[in-house]
């Protein structure tokens, strides 16, 4: 009876081991990878080269961990992430390239049209380096893309046509490369597309009317676009740079754009007036300088505590901030009238030089100066007549304040300016004469 039973318990055993070894052969392989993407990686690696630094030890150099006799490339290549151990065969999903150290010099070498086999790819990212040569058009096939990132390298050519039909595309990061052609208008297919950086290329034409409607950050910057700013942007961007081009134009497109956080369209031809609707604090970033803007700047509820008192201290102050950090410059523009007294409350970096402002500057500008809300404020090469100083406050030492070449002497004390604004504390009477008499002298 006792024998039988250890029998019985064996034959169980043998049972269950037998079920269990079924179990294992019937689950994938952790390290199998499909033999199209290891073949791609393959010649991917082939096109590329680690550029050598003294910086960096040969072991930090990109390519080391790509041994193709690994039994699990999915573990062991670096930059590269697969699918689920679960299936089989396992499908590469994520491509960076190169280590993106601060000291590696990035690699060299051309982009090649096999990554385009690796057809499960939702991200392509190249770190800086010297990677030169087209963009393959082939990616245009990568269906599942969300990401292109192929920034800081020296790639040339037009960016693929095909590259505008990828349906779940939310980021194309092309910036800093040597990129031409122009932007058509089948952008506006790309749906899913959140975030567009094409800045510091050698792209040119007209900006299409019609952009992705999701649109979150639009930057264009640097680059040789010329004509007018949209007239329907995406009421959804908060992010837009479009500063160092040839675009002129007035600024009417930008009106509605209530979510805008971030406007930098500087060193362009725009022309004509400000609106109003850009002068809020949750716009906390807005570089219009050196283009050929005119017109006022409308007045704005100001909701500051007046400084009135001698008792009065800097830490008692409660101004109405735009916030920390915000900039607004205005300069090099043609812009007239009386500086608003709300417009600027507490802007921490404030840039109104060479324009054609007049009058005296408002109190409101003293008061931010004071309580610390205003850092930097340059009115210099303007027609101001007066600067209200407090007496019985001090100036705190982080404050920069220029004010020279304007239709009054500074304050003593309040010339820290830039070397362009030159030695001259004070324009020449007959200039504030002519200007203040409608005479155009700049």
């Amino acid at each position: 009876m006792h024998k039988t039973s250890r029998s019985f318990l064996f034959l169980l055993l043998v049972l269950f081991l037998l079920h269990s070894l079924s179990k294992i052969q019937g689950l994938p392989q952790q390290n199998s990878i499909s033999p199209i993407d290891l073949s791609a990686l393959q010649q991917i690696e082939n096109s590329l080269t680690d550029v050598p630094s003294s910086r960096a030890p040969p072991s930090a150099r990109f390519f080391t961990s790509w041994d193709f006799s690994s039994h699990d490339p999915c573990s062991t290549f670096a930059g590269i992430t697969c699918s689920s151990p679960f299936l089989n065969p396992r499908r590469v999903t994520s491509l960076i390239l190169g280590t993106g150290l601060s000291g590696s010099l990035g690699l060299a070498g051309s982009l090649s049209p096999s990554i385009s086999n690796l057809t499960e790819l939702n991200q392509l990212v190249l770190n800086p380096g010297i990677v030169t040569g087209p963009i393959p058009a082939q990616l245009g096939s990568l269906r599942n893309l969300r990401v292109i990132s192929l920034t800081n390298n020296r790639l040339t050519g037009s960016i693929p046509l095909s590259i505008y039909a990828l349906p779940n595309l939310h980021t194309l990061d092309l910036s800093n490369n040597q990129l031409w052609g122009s932007i058509p208008p089948s952008i506006s297919h790309l749906d899913q597309l959140k975030v567009l950086v094409l800045a510091s290329n050698r792209l040119s034409g007209e900006i299409p009317n019609e952009l992705p409607t999701q649109l979150l950050h639009l930057d264009l910057k640097n680059n040789f676009f010329s004509g007018t700013l949209p007239a329907r942007m995406p009421l959804s961007i908060r992010y837009l740079s479009a500063s160092g081009n040839s675009m002129w134009g007035p600024l009417n497109g930008l009106e509605s754009l209530s979510e805008l956080v971030y406007l930098d369209i500087s060193m362009n031809r725009f022309s004509g007036t400000i609106p109003p609707s850009l002068f809020r604090s949750s716009l906390s970033s807005m570089l219009l300088q050196r283009n050929n803007l005119s017109g006022g700047v409308p007045q704005q509820k100001n909701t500051t505590t007046p400084l009135s008192s001698p008792s009065s201290s800097s830490s008692s102050l409660k101004l109405d901030f735009y916030g920390e950090g915000s900039i607004v410059d205005l300069s090099h523009n043609t812009l007239t009238g009386e500086l608003p007294a709300g417009a600027f409350s507490g802007v921490e970096t404030l840039f109104l030089n060479n324009n054609r402002f007049t009058g005296k500057v408002p109190k409101e500008y003293v008061e931010s100066l004071y309580s610390g809300g205003t850092k930097t404020l340059y009115l210099q090469h303007n027609y101001l007549t007066d600067f209200p100083i407090i007496s019985d406050l001090k100036l705190p030492d982080s404050v920069s304040v220029c004010l020279s070449y304007n239709c009054m002497v500074p304050p003593v004390g309040l010339t820290a300016c830039p070397a362009s604004a030159g030695e001259q504390l004070s324009r020449p009477a007959y200039q504030c004469s002519k200007f203040n008499n409608g005479g155009s002298t700049g």
